[in-house]
C-alpha cells in the first residue's frame, strides 16, 4: 500500500527517473551514429581489426554502464513506489503502552466516531478533502480528537493542495516517530498523539516546496487527518469535529447543456 501523502516527493523522483531516461536516449543514438561512422572510416582505410575490437569493447563498457545507472535510478524508484504506509508497517511500537490516557479497544470504539477510531486507533488514511477541517481558517487550536490535547495552532496551518488539513509545525502534544533520514526524506514520518497514542498522520521534509508558507521555513509538512482532529476556535465559537465532511458544492450544469429557456405568454 503506497503512502499517498509522500507523491510529492515521488513525482520528483519521477521527474529524475524520465529526464535520466530521455538522457541516456540522446546518448545511446549519439553513441550509434558515431561508432557507425568510426567503423565506415575504418574500412574505408583499412584499418587495423584489433582497433575496431577495441573501440566496440570501449562503446559497450560506456553502454551497459548508461544501462546500470538507469537500472539504480528505476530500482529506487520502484521500492519507493512500492513501500507500504509507514504508520501501518515500519511503527510497530504500541498505541496503548506508555501513553497517559488508557482506553481498551472496546471502550475506545465507543468513544470515537468510526471514521476517528479508524485514524486513531487503527493507522487508517482518510480519502483527501473529505474533512471539513481542509478549508478552516479561522484562528484557534487543533486538538485529538481522542483526548483533547493541543496538538496544531491555526498560525501554522497553510494550504497544501493535498486535500488533508497541513502544519507547518506542532505543538509539545505531538510524537513524531524516530525514523532514519532516508525513510524521513522518501516516506516521511508518522506522527501521534503524545497523550493517548492516537495516529494523526506523517510528517515530510517537503517544506520548502510551499512558498510564501510558513512550511518553507520551517522544512516541514505536517500531513494530518481531519477525522484525527477538533478545532477549537478562538472566539468561544462552537467546536468543529474533522470527521465532519465539508459542505457539497453546488454543481452548476454548463450552458450548453442547459434546457433552452421558453418565455411564457401573458394570457
Amino acid at each position: 500500500m503506497v503512502n499517498i501523502k509522500s507523491l510529492s516527493l515521488l513525482f520528483i523522483s519521477s521527474s529524475t527517473l524520465h529526464s535520466s531516461l530521455a538522457f541516456h536516449a540522446s546518448f545511446q543514438s549519439s553513441q550509434q551514429v558515431g561508432t557507425s561512422l568510426s567503423t565506415t572510416l575504418l574500412y574505408a582505410t583499412n584499418s587495423d581489426k584489433d582497433q575496431s575490437k577495441n573501440n566496440d569493447r570501449l562503446a559497450s563498457r560506456k553502454s551497459k554502464m548508461g544501462r546500470r545507472s538507469i537500472l539504480s535510478i528505476a530500482s529506487s524508484s520502484a521500492i519507493t513506489l512500492s513501500s507500504p504506509n509507514p504508520s501501518l508497517a515500519m511503527n510497530n511500537k504500541s498505541r496503548t503502552e506508555g501513553y497517559a490516557v488508557q482506553h481498551t479497544e472496546r471502550e475506545w470504539a465507543y468513544i470515537l466516531s468510526g471514521k476517528q477510531y479508524n485514524i486513531l486507533r487503527e493507522g487508517g488514511t482518510e480519502r483527501p478533502n473529505s474533512s471539513i477541517l481542509e478549508s478552516e481558517e479561522r484562528d484557534g487550536e487543533y486538538r485529538c480528537a481522542g483526548c483533547n490535547t493541543p496538538l496544531f495552532a491555526s498560525s501554522q496551518k497553510f494550504h497544501s493542495g493535498t486535500g488533508w488539513p497541513s502544519f507547518a509545525t506542532g505543538l509539545a502534544g505531538v510524537e513524531v516517530e524516530n525514523v532514519n533520514p532516508v525513510q524521513a526524506n522518501l516516506l516521511g514520518a508518522e506522527i501521534r498523539c503524545a497523550t493517548c497514542g492516537g495516529h494523526l498522520g506523517d510528517v515530510f521534509n517537503d517544506g520548502y516546496l510551499f512558498v510564501n508558507t510558513p512550511a518553507f521555513s520551517s522544512g516541514k509538512r505536517f500531513c494530518v487527518d481531519g477525522s484525527a482532529l477538533i478545532f477549537k476556535p478562538s472566539d468561544g465559537s462552537e467546536e468543529v469535529f474533522g470527521d465532519t465532511a465539508p459542505p457539497a458544492k453546488k454543481q452548476e450544469m454548463p450552458d450548453f447543456l442547459a434546457p433552452p429557456k421558453i418565455n411564457a405568454r401573458d394570457r
